[in-house]
């Protein structure tokens, strides 16, 4: 009997996919290039339905026709390796589906590459981490509109489910299921920097001990900011180590990133879109590597010693709010690339559908996505989720609290790079009037670069130093 499938790359991630997929009634080919990994997978978690193989020959030779093949390797090089070793044996018809965090304009080039030779290429975002990958992913697809039928029913039986519904869809072609990928990681690390922003807040001028962030956590995870990183988030500060401590306490504050939050930021510039809340997360990482040169700054920097009158509850109330509002603030911008890139690449992007499959099994997932989904699938042209009925009233209702907050904050010396960021972001969307006419006039002044009028049609020039020596 043929396998269903080969996944190649037994790392946390594939061998977790496998399991998933093997769990699902289907039959999986695994394969890794140091193959001794493959005899620790068979020994440490066999399955009835893997086929373990030690060549690509082997690989190919076990699969039913199209073959379909997996591979859950490190992005860049790696994978164009792999693609020119694989091409020496699949036929016609056969469809490679890479599943790791690739670039989505390398996506696009090896798909292109691949279709002059007769092989169908897949780029598909998985989310989800290790859990995800092996109980219910996220999974964003990018490919043919025709070839997703072959590997739409794996895909949905491995995904995660809300409601009954598959946390896994098409989404458009070539490269476009890895930039939803990549958009998603964007909006995680603003998530996780704001929520990171809520924790030192309460910390520093709250006071609160990890018992009390605990419960305000999970407080907070039974409101409308339910969502698997509030969950993770209130489980953090219960746990103590070998040695009875908190364990969150001796964590150095150093956090890195891998490449996904830099293409987001790249692809902002190069789309000139403002995604300053999810830019300022990037930046946090950045800074917090310093940790050397922040120690001899927090020595040598002024800072005055302001007493912040306010009770628990109070501060507990406005961090909650201010931590919604900014969120809101992160996802709109996230959403609003989508909708640069869906008209800058020629995609279709279902922008309902694609807030309805990060509901599960991906780290973003939250309740409000609902309400995202919602607002898109009663408009799908929307310019921006704030602009929207629900949001708008969010935004409304609880802008006073991040305002607020931002200045206490500021007044303290206590850093909050993405909930300033949101703040001065929602304050410039709102700006009928931003001073850009003294940029134009700097411009126009130094090189020429012309300007608009208010007052008339056309495009103008002034000779601005003739006109100071009259």
């Amino acid at each position: 009997m043929k396998s269903n499938i080969g996944l190649i790359g037994l790392s946390v991630m594939g061998t977790n996919l496998a399991l998933n997929m093997a769990d699902k009634g289907y039959k999986v080919s695994i394969f890794n290039r140091t193959v001794s990994v493959i005899d620790e997978v068979m020994n440490n978690t066999p399955h009835n339905n893997f086929l373990p193989v030690y060549s690509l020959r082997e690989l190919i030779d076990s699969l039913e026709k199209p073959r379909k093949i997996m591979f859950m390797i490190k992005a860049g090089e790696a994978v164009d390796k792999l693609i020119e070793q694989l091409l020496e044996f699949v036929e016609k018809d056969d469809i490679l589906i890479d599943g790791g965090n690739s670039y989505f304009k390398d996506t696009i080039r090896r798909k292109n590459y691949l279709a002059q030779k007769g092989i169908n290429y897949v780029g598909a975002g998985v989310s989800g981490g290790e859990e995800g990958a092996r109980f219910g992913p996220a999974i964003m697809v990018g490919t043919d509109e025709n070839i997703y039928p072959a590997v739409k029913n794996i895909f949905e039986d491995i995904s995660a489910k809300v409601d009954d519904e598959p946390c896994c869809a098409y989404i458009s072609t070539d490269g476009a299921g890895h930039y939803v990928k990549m958009v998603h990681n964007g909006i995680e690390y603003a998530d996780m920097q704001l929520i990171s922003e809520a924790y030192l807040i309460l910390k520093q001028i709250g006071k609160l001990s990890n018992d009390e962030l605990h419960e305000v956590f999970d407080d907070w995870n039974k409101s409308e900011l339910e969502s698997y990183l509030i969950e993770i988030t209130s489980d953090i500060f219960s746990v103590k180590d070998d040695n009875k401590s908190y364990l969150i306490d001796k964590i150095l504050d150093v956090a890195n990133q891998k490449g996904t939050g830099k293409w987001t930021n790249l692809e902002a510039i190069d789309l000139g879109v403002d995604i300053s809340t999810i830019t300022s997360a990037l930046n946090g990482r950045f800074m917090s590597t310093l940790k050397d040169e922040r120690e001899k700054a927090s020595k040598i920097f002024k800072k005055e010693d302001i007493n912040v009158n306010i009770d628990k509850k109070e501060l507990i109330e406005l961090v909650k709010y201010s931590l919604y509002t900014s969120k809101i603030v992160a996802y709109a911008q996230g959403f609003k690339l989508l909708s640069k890139a869906q008209k800058t690449y020629g995609w279709d992007l279902n922008f309902s559908k694609i807030a309805e499959i990060f509901r599960g099994g991906c780290i973003i997932r939250a309740k409000f996505l609902n309400d995202i989904s919602n607002a898109f699938e009663k408009n799908k042209n929307i310019e921006n989720l704030m602009f929207t009925d629900f949001f708008l009233n969010q935004i409304n209702k609880n802008i006073s609290s991040l305002r607020k907050l931002v200045s206490m904050c500021a007044l303290s010396g206590v850093s909050i790079y993405a909930m300033s960021s949101a703040l001065s972001y929602i304050d410039t969307y709102s700006s009928s009037v931003l001073g850009a006419n003294l940029i134009q006039a700097q411009r126009d002044y130094f090189g020429a670069h012309t300007f608009e009028r208010i007052d008339k049609e056309g495009v103008f020039h002034f000779d601005w130093i003739k006109s100071l020596n009259k």
